[in-house]
């Protein structure tokens, strides 16, 4: 016998006649309409649109298995599309039972309809959207849709677009026109059901995918299941447990050609197609418009890097062709020159030539490029953000999200599960709802304050770890002059391996702080997503920025600045701080900069594409093997349809796009902060991009389920954090260039002590003298392998045979000269980029002048048409009006007046039902 979905308890007799006909597999729409119950005894007929049917046997489905398409998205009994689907597991409680009846009572009294399918452990509930619940959402979500009225005259581009769309063809990276083809603008308006003329509603393409799961999840979010005002939305079932995930469907599996996740895995999601543009158009058919603005700044932000990398190799080129005249390398390749130790007593003296090599790659990084190739990032920076804004503008425009604002936003599900004993609640002057009040003295804002103190205290606990990281580096120093390796490795050695460590203690930071932060936010009693995310927002990017950038900062403005001379070095723990090399600590910087950040990149790409598959496997198995009820073998997930195989895959988080767009800012950060350090930041971002939005486009299409449509006009917080992120970078590499590269130093000496002003001399210049009989004891080597008499240290100081013993080992002049110059230069170029940066801003408008133009004409041409047919609609009813008053004139109506009498008594009508009379 046929399971009959519906708690009817023991009422179920009363189906048992429907049974009794062979005929009826299923219960039809007609079986169901006829047979109305008493809504609080039956849980089947709750409405005339109700289309409660049960499934087959898994062997009567077998034997239907004649239309295969059709049954894997489709009811089983008819030809409606499964829009969306909920899933419960048939162990529940009994409240859950009573929930789920009446959240899908209230459902089907919307107008969805609704099939159950019982046959296996997991219970589906599919649900199809009849177009007169599209139409009737579409008005009240004011969604902006398509009108019958072409655009045929569009403005033509100018000839810089077309030279540029028919170099692209010709390079080959446009979209195959066959696969996608090109779609006919349209132009949109806000949908009425009062002006049904302006929309072909008619055409079976006019609610796509898209509208019709954001309108299901629209419903979904907003029908109750309980008594209380916020017992409502399957968010907060799908909380409580009641349901086990709530999900759109694919639309066919990975083999089905003709399906379109078929079509963007082949064409947009394959590595192969890295070099072709994205259908951003379809994209957001399929994903939602949220999903696609991802992958169309992702998109923007890698064409824009284009420009960026071919400029910071060009100057990594500059700096190899311009290596053997640069006369700081050749001087310390050259020179003999004897320096003092890096460390107290263990520490021998060292010839300057055994950084020779490091010189020489410090130059290809540090050198007169630099200085340009910095300005040129501040002002790209600032171009790629005004670009974006004027790009988005249009995508918003296309995809008709002009004008659009977020309604009122609900509570999370959380905060009311959180809140559900509250005492105390108010009136939401929105939704005119009670909601839960959070009393703020006593619960509010302690727990603010408890979240952004731990939130406090473990950033501080990432700058010990660089501060742990700090001293490896120190004591290593140490411990290879313990063990007397007279080579020069360990000034490759010791940056390397103290990037590896720091770099792994960043991931195991991420992972714990990560999991801290959500607690912290939960802790906080944030009411709605929006503002959820934002405080999680602030923690998580505060805590990055500090765990990924101290230690490059560390490197940049601290290390060899304050490390005192010979006779008074500054100490941190015992240990001397680290020296630069005579060449600077630039290169050191390239060195974090490239493992830090290639390292995550690679790191993060390949947890990326794992972890989803091992959850998929894992799911699989699960419900296949029946390991969560091992008592009833026989019942397993077997995925003979859309559904059973689309909950396999891993669930579509909110927080799926955060992680991504934080990997990228964070990215950014890399290429904007620090890039006067590593020119080549842009060219690795680049081949990153390429290949991350290819293999998330993967991801999210084989491992993920279909994610709920989300309407949004921008990328939202992450514009901000954009744009103060390159802030910083203008200051940061004016302080670069400042303080740790050698372009101030060499500048001042060319102007100021240089006869030929060349930079020959430059070395001997920047290295001081010190007698090794002023040594401390205990500072002085304990047993010198060579007998020295006067050693070098990078510093500017007066020498120890200076005439004024009392200026002994005292700054010079020359010292004070190079620090105003240096803090000149800062002040110079920070207000000259930002001057240049406020011109692009100002130059460059948000909308373009042919983007508002058309905006313009377009809501004219609209207006014009409403006004149109609006007036020939009244001018129809206005006769229909006229031909009816005739009508009725006309019938056994008599028109007397009753002031003249020209009618006799036998003339007079008599007064009959028949009879009209209308006063003149």
């Amino acid at each position: 016998m046929t399971t009959i979905s519906g708690y009817f308890g023991n009422d179920m007799w009363r189906w048992y006649r429907v049974m009794e006909d062979d005929d009826f597999d299923t219960l039809s729409v007609d079986s169901v309409k006829r047979r109305r119950y008493d809504r609080e005894k039956e849980y089947l007929s709750l409405s005339r649109n109700t289309v409660y049917h049960s499934l087959m046997d898994l062997e009567d489905l077998e034997l239907a298995d004649l239309d295969h398409n059709k049954r894997w998205r489709n009811f089983s009994s008819s030809d409606l599309s499964v829009d969306f689907v909920l899933a419960y597991d048939e162990q529940g409680k009994a409240e859950d039972v009573e929930k789920r009846k009446t959240f899908e009572k209230n459902l089907v009294t919307t107008g969805l309809l609704l099939e159950r399918e019982e046959n296996q452990r997991i219970h589906f509930v599919k649900i199809h959207v009849p177009p007169e619940v599209l139409c009737r959402y579409s008005e009240v979500l004011k969604m902006r849709l398509p009108i019958k009225v072409d655009e045929s005259d569009l403005p033509k581009d100018n000839i810089i677009v077309e030279t540029a769309n028919r170099l692209l063809k010709t390079c080959n990276v446009s979209l195959d026109p066959k696969k996608f083809p090109v779609k006919k603008y349209q132009l949109t308006a806000e949908f009425s059901r009062d002006k049904n003329y302006l929309f072909d509603i008619d055409d079976p393409d006019f609610f796509n995918t898209s509208i019709i799961t954001t309108i299901a999840s629209y419903i979904l979010e907003r029908e109750k299941f309980g008594l209380e005002d916020q017992d409502k939305g399957i968010k907060r079932l799908i909380t409580e447990g009641v349901y086990k995930a709530a999900f759109p469907l694919h639309d066919g599996d990975l083999h089905d050609r003709s399906s379109k996740r078929k079509l963007l895995l082949d064409e947009w999601a394959s590595v192969s197609k890295c070099l072709k543009f994205q259908p951003i158009d379809e994209i957001k058919d399929y994903f939602g418009v949220k999903f696609a603005l991802y992958f169309t700044w992702l998109g923007f932000y890698t064409h824009m890097l284009i420009p960026a990398a071919i400029v910071g190799v060009i100057c990594f080129i500059y700096g190899i062709l311009t290596l053997s005249s640069d006369t700081l390398s050749r001087d310390i390749c050259s020179k003999d020159v004897t320096m003092c130790p890096q460390c107290d007593k263990h520490c021998d003296y060292w010839n300057l030539k055994t950084s020779c090599t490091y010189s020489r790659i410090q130059h290809i990084i540090d050198n007169p490029a630099t200085i340009f190739f910095a300005v040129f990032m501040s002002i790209w920076g600032t171009l790629y953000l005004e670009l974006w804004k004027r790009y988005s503008a249009e995508i918003a425009h296309r995809w008709g999200l002009t004008g659009f604002d977020l309604q009122a936003e609900p509570p999370r599900p959380e905060y009311l599960l959180k809140l559900a004993k509250a005492k105390k609640k108010k009136l939401n002057v929105v939704t005119q709802l009670q909601e839960p009040v959070v009393p703020f003295w006593r619960v509010k804002l302690p727990s603010v304050i408890l979240s952004f103190t731990l939130a406090l205290l473990w950033t501080l606990v990432a700058l010990a770890v660089v501060m742990g990281v700090v001293v490896y580096r120190m004591s290593y120093v140490t411990s290879d002059a313990l063990y007397r390796d007279k080579t020069s490795y360990r000034i490759y050695v010791v940056p390397v391996t103290a990037a590896m460590i720091n770099l792994v203690c960043i991931v195991i930071l991420n992972l714990i702080y990560d999991r801290l932060a959500e607690w912290l936010t939960e802790m906080e009693l944030q009411r709605t997503q929006t503002e959820f995310d934002d405080s999680l927002a602030v923690k998580i990017y505060m805590f990055q920025f500090v765990n990924y950038y101290s230690s490059i900062f560390y490197i940049a403005f601290f290390k060899g600045k304050f490390v005192g001379y010979p006779t008074k070095y500054n100490k941190i723990f015992g240990y001397r701080q680290e020296e630069c090399m005579p060449g600077g600590c630039l290169m050191e910087l390239t060195i974090q900069l490239a493992i830090i950040m290639i390292g995550n990149q690679a790191m993060n790409t390949v947890v990326e594409m794992v972890v989803p598959l091992l959850i998929k496997m894992y799911n699989t198995f699960m419900v296949t093997t029946g390991i969560e009820k091992a008592a009833k073998e026989e019942i397993t997930l077997i995925s003979c349809n859309q559904w059973t195989e689309d909950y396999k895959l891993g669930e579509f988080q909110s927080r799926s796009l955060f992680a991504e767009y934080l990997e990228m800012v964070l990215q950014y950060g890399f290429v904007t902060i620090f890039v006067t350090a590593f020119p080549l930041a842009p060219l690795f971002a680049l081949i990153n991009n390429v290949l991350e939005m290819r293999l998330d486009a993967k991801k999210f299409i084989k491992y993920f389920r279909r994610p709920i449509p989300q309407r949004v006009k921008n990328i939202g917080v992450w514009y901000s954090i954009l744009a103060i992120v390159g802030r910083i970078g203008v200051v940061s590499n004016a302080f670069i260039i400042a303080f740790s590269s050698h372009f101030i130093p060499r500048l001042v000496y060319r102007l100021k002590e240089s006869v030929d002003h060349t930079d020959e001399g430059f070395l001997e210049h920047s290295l001081a003298f010190f007698n090794t009989s002023d040594f401390p004891i205990e500072s002085a080597p304990v047993s010198p392998s060579i007998n020295v008499t006067v050693c070098r240290y990078a510093e500017y100081r007066n020498p120890y045979n200076h005439p004024d013993p009392a200026q002994k080992y005292k700054r010079p002049i020359i010292y004070w000269h190079i620090l105003a110059a240096r803090l000149a230069f800062i002040v110079v170029y920070q207000n000259l980029v930002s001057f240049v940066m406020t011109a692009v801003e100002w130059l460059i408008p948000d909308i373009s002048r042919k983007l508002n133009d058309r905006m313009k004409r377009e809501a004219y041409r609209t207006n014009e048409i409403i006004i149109k047919h609006e007036t020939e609609r009244a001018a129809r009813e206005r006769n229909k009006s006229m031909r009816k008053r005739d009508s009725l004139l006309s019938a056994v109506t008599v028109y007397h007046d009753a002031l003249n009498g020209d009618l006799t008594n036998e003339e007079q009508p008599s007064s009959n039902k028949n009879t009209m009379y209308y006063d003149p």
